[in-house]
């Protein structure tokens, strides 16, 4: 076991040990935001036929040759083609059919011409009309052609896609009811502590409400996992045995709150030895210089500090990433950019710094500013920020005007700026 790690390294030996989930079929509406474990062939052509983009007429392009608002050509309506139906009257010379958005094109036409752009001459402009039209259409103008999307046969979204609501669309019209995505992992959310009691309880004296079992999950949620939130766990080595060992069956990764530290209640690591495997037990950062890695008969654990911030940012650094290589997903890390600081930031430790941020955008620029106070214990500069500022490495002063790196907390893994 390496007792004390740089962030690169901690993720690292994390990330190694993560496997992929294996593929279930699902129906398409539980695809969203999940991995396709399966290239998705297209059954049919789409669009499956020729058929108008416009509510107006279908026609044969040279019969219009030179027509004008000033000297319009006049055709005869033969039929009226609504979407869904299907006609076999060819359109002839001098003939037109009328024809509305989504309807098939009629044998003969070869143009489609805006209603807008025409004017009924004798008649309602329907069959037995004779209609006016004021424009030359270029040939196939209008005109949504078979297969233009895609051809039978041919794969439309391919294995390792995110799907999104545009895919589930095109999924739908290619004939895929269900498909087959990564599962989503399981995640065992054990909050350690004899001070916790739960949220819906007016804390006594000495004790504290279990928040950290909530934002964990939130986050899960929000990584696309699965969250499943276990019953406090009091400073007992029997009980955190119990639990882990409970955690271990029953989900595919564990993440704890607290215990993680060297206090005399703080029974995380060695359950953990006695269990499983430890791999290291302190990061080069702050918040949240003790982090635990290491598993339970195969099963990923991962121990965060109980202080509630600390928890917050040691989820987005190590555990949403592994969560996310767990679903298929390639782009694992949030997007990172530069900004201006507004203000001084001392910083004293060797080691990293996460501090929580606000970003905005002006003339000149990102700029960026601490969002609250940047005690461990209080969450409310991360609710009002969207950004980690993330200072290196070594004591020093950044002053107003630096230019600094921020890892963004608002824009999802992938997303180009």
């Amino acid at each position: 076991m390496t007792e004390t790690m740089t962030v690169e390294q901690a993720r690292e030996l994390l990330l190694a040990r993560i496997e992929r989930m294996p593929a279930e079929r699902v129906e398409l509406l539980q695809c969203m935001g999940r991995v396709l474990a399966e290239d998705a062939v297209s059954d049919i052509d789409v669009a499956p036929f020729d058929n108008s983009a416009m509510d107006g007429f279908a026609v044969r392009a040279a019969d219009l040759a030179g027509a004008t608002a000033e000297t319009p050509v006049v055709l005869s309506v033969i039929s009226h083609i609504g979407a869904g139906d299907w006609s076999e009257t060819p359109v002839g010379p001098g003939e037109a059919a009328r024809i509305m958005t989504g309807a098939p094109v009629p044998p003969g036409a070869d143009s489609v011409v805006m209603v807008e752009r025409t004017e009924p001459v004798s008649g309602d402009g329907g069959t037995g009309s004779q209609v006016a039209f004021a424009i030359e259409p270029a040939l196939g103008e209008h005109i949504r052609k078979r297969a233009e999307e895609v051809c039978a046969g041919a794969v439309v979204i391919s294995a390792g896609e995110m799907l999104g609501s545009a895919a589930v669309g095109l999924l739908a019209s290619t004939g895929h009811a269900q498909v087959a995505v990564y599962r989503r992992p399981r995640v065992a959310i054990v909050s350690t502590g004899s001070e916790l009691v739960e949220v819906a309880e007016i804390p006594g004296p000495g004790k504290i409400r279990n928040s950290n079992s909530y934002s964990i999950a939130a986050q899960v949620l929000a990584a696309g996992g699965i969250p499943l939130r276990f019953p406090i766990v009091p400073d007992d080595l029997d009980a955190t045995r119990e639990a882990f060992l409970r955690a271990a069956r029953e989900s595919d990764f564990i993440v704890t709150s607290g215990g993680v530290s060297v206090g005399d209640f703080d029974y995380v690591k060695p359950v953990l030895e006695e269990l499983g495997e430890l791999t290291y037990c302190k990061v080069k950062m702050r918040p949240g210089n003790p982090q635990t890695m290491g598993s339970i008969d195969g099963v990923p654990f991962f121990g965060l500090p109980g202080n509630p911030t600390s928890t917050y940012v040691g989820f987005e650094i190590f555990v949403r990433p592994a969560l996310r290589k767990m679903q298929g997903l390639a782009t694992l890390d949030r997007p990172m950019v530069e900004a201006t600081l507004t203000h001084d930031v001392k910083k004293k430790q060797d080691r990293r710094y996460y501090l929580r941020a606000r970003l905005s955008a002006g003339n000149d620029g990102m700029s960026v500013a601490l969002s609250g106070s940047q005690s461990s214990a209080l969450l409310t500069a991360a609710h009002q920020g969207n950004c980690f500022m993330v200072l290196p490495e070594g004591d020093g002063l950044f002053p107003a005007g630096t230019s600094v790196a921020c890892m963004r907390l608002d824009i999802d893994e992938g997303i180009p700026l």
